[in-house]
């Protein structure tokens, strides 16, 4: 047995144990981030080199376990953007030089751009939904950096609707002359009904909608912009009208044949497709029984919503909520191998697998829990107790290194 040997190994002891402890360290200076998942110290034996009477001894070495893929308790907050993932699954953020990460930390708010940025100043990432999102710097896997401040006002135009009305089945036919579609003084309807749409600014048009019956089972529909009557509000107005299309009815049951969808060009906006099917013809008289056109004035954002798959909905003071963002989350094989960096983020490594891209409750990732985070996983009693035993590791370490340099300087003081 040498001396010097026993010095050594105690020595490895004594820094096993203080990796330990600036683990146990790490962990308690953590005990309140968000996010924080409690780290862990294994140790390894080492032998020395074996000879056949002698005993060398070896010594120690720590290994320092991340435990990723723990469960953290979750904590409601009073803030929408506040975030926690309830199973698998990492956020999936971006620092200001355009470097995705993985991340945990979901304590977002959004900074003087709009982005969605946590307390280490990394932004959230996420995929745009349509094509009024703004678009921020892009990330891994086809994913942008989210923002809320891009989408303060909005305006869409009417491109769909529906319109459901019952025509008079004992209606009478309405001369060529006189029908609406001839723009004359002389025109008269069975039926007027007006709809508003909007254009490509969110202003409103007034559109007016009039139905005649030309035939047994037959009717046509004839739209004009309300803002082209004559002054009495009626015919003739100053254009023709903006469309004209023959509905055809069944005779059995009063149902539509034919005539569905009605394509109106909205002034200064899109085209408006509006739904007839539901329409009849029955022995009834002209009755609107239900109505519906998308699109809206320009409106400011008032809130934002995020539901557990991730959805990020902006509400308008309108009423209006409109899907803008999908939160991506991502994962890897072995969450407990990826690298931890400054910042509570994680790196995938040579151990961890390839990082897969996608969103909540998908592909075995977890939810999006909205107005939460997530507690660190630290347990502060077992770390307490894990490092009264280090100490005392440390300590039984050390006497054993002082043991062998007094017995050292017992040889060395060897008279003959």
């Amino acid at each position: 047995m040498s001396f010097f040997g026993t010095m050594r190994t105690a020595a490895s002891g004594m820094n096993a144990q203080a990796s330990r402890l600036s683990v146990v360290s790490d962990n308690i200076a953590n005990v309140n981030t968000t996010g924080y998942k409690q780290a862990s110290t294994e140790f390894e034996t080492v032998l020395g080199q074996q000879a056949t009477h002698d005993y060398m001894s070896g010594g120690v070495t720590a290994h320092v376990r991340q435990s990723a893929s723990a469960q953290g308790a979750l904590r409601g907050t009073t803030s929408v953007t506040d975030l926690a993932i309830n199973g698998d699954g990492f956020f999936v953020v971006m620092d200001p030089e355009g470097t995705s990460f993985l991340t945990r930390a979901g304590s977002f708010l959004p900074d003087e751009d709009g982005f969605l940025v946590n307390t280490a100043g990394y932004k959230l990432l996420g995929f745009p939904l349509g094509d009024s999102v703004a678009s921020g710097p892009a990330g891994i896997g086809g994913t942008t950096a989210v923002t809320i401040g891009q989408l303060s006002l909005t305006a869409k135009p009417s491109t769909t609707g529906s319109f459901t009305a019952n025509m008079p089945s004992m209606a009478a036919i309405t001369p060529a002359a006189d029908l609406p579609s001839s723009n004359s003084a002389t025109s008269q309807t069975v039926g007027k009904s007006s709809i508003v749409a909007y254009d490509n600014l969110g202003a409103p048009i007034m559109l007016d909608m009039y139905f005649n019956k030309t035939a047994d089972n037959t009717w046509e529909v004839s739209v004009f912009d309300k803002a082209t009557a004559a002054a009495n509000g009626g015919f003739p107005y100053s254009s023709g009208p903006l469309t004209t299309q023959t509905l055809d009815f069944d005779p059995a049951n009063g149902k539509m044949l034919a005539g569905s969808p009605l394509s109106i060009a909205v002034p200064g906006g899109a085209t408006l497709d509006l739904d007839l099917t539901k329409s009849t013809q029955l022995a009834a008289n002209y009755s609107v029984i239900d109505t519906a056109v998308n699109g809206n004035a320009p409106s400011a954002v008032d809130r934002v919503e995020i539901d557990a798959g991730g959805t990020l909905y902006s509400i308008y003071a309108n009423g209006t909520r409109t899907p803008t963002y999908k939160i991506a989350l991502a994962n890897v094989r072995s969450p407990d191998n990826l690298e931890q960096l400054n910042g509570n983020v994680y790196v995938e490594s040579a151990n961890s697998g390839g990082i897969v891209v996608g969103s909540a409750q998908s592909g075995g990732l977890g939810k999006i829990v909205s107005s939460s985070l997530e507690d660190s996983t630290v347990d502060l009693a077992q770390e307490l107790a894990s490092m009264i035993e280090s100490q005392r590791g440390y300590t039984a370490n050390s006497k054993v290194f002082q043991t062998s340099a007094d017995l050292i300087d017992v040889l060395v003081n060897l008279r003959s």
